[in-house]
């Protein structure tokens, strides 16, 4: 039985693409003519996170957008998957160092597979994808234990993401 919904969950994945930045273009050509990772059982573009199965974060991901993020995330049914597509949203990328640049989408949800590069080809998505799938055919119908080796335990909640407002300097400071 495990097998059978293994192998259904691993051909039909639904992607939710987030693309913030030029990593989002590598993402479409992905899934024009081309490319064509629908023939791997990878549906793009899902109307909403309600019925999407995977997440594909690309680009740079600011302090501002991560709490919606983490919405959208929650949104999404179990079993989820996420995908971090680029060294942005990998590790921050040429951001890193800036001031308002999380230091990689999996200070927010849990990370599944990363792909690296900046831009990251096409094919390397589809290779992100192929081990994605290889991932979900060995995974146990208790994914608690999955996700918690992926994410390292450096999952913050909602509450957390939220950076507080800069104070006005007082007078005589």
């Amino acid at each position: 039985m495990k097998v059978v919904l293994n192998w259904g969950r691993r051909y039909s994945l639904w992607v939710f693409n987030f693309g913030l930045a030029c990593c989002a273009i590598e993402f479409i050509a992905a899934s024009m003519a081309r490319h064509d990772f629908i023939r791997l059982g990878v549906i793009p573009f899902a109307p909403g996170p309600r019925q999407a199965d995977l997440m594909v974060v690309s680009g740079t991901v600011t302090d501002k957008m991560a709490p919606a993020i983490r919405r959208l995330y929650d949104q999404m049914p179990e079993p989820k998957y996420v995908i971090s597509f680029g060294a942005c949203s990998n590790s921050g990328g040429p951001y890193w160092d800036s001031y308002s640049v999380t230091k990689g989408v999996d200070q927010l949800v849990p990370v599944d597979v990363y792909v690296p590069g900046c831009p990251p080809r096409p094919e390397a998505l589809l290779h992100g994808i192929l081990t994605l799938q290889d991932h979900i055919a060995a995974e146990s119908l208790s994914t608690g234990a999955l996700r918690a080796r992926y994410a390292g335990h450096r999952t913050a909640g909602a509450g957390e993401v939220r950076r507080g407002l800069l104070r006005r300097p007082t007078k005589g400071a």
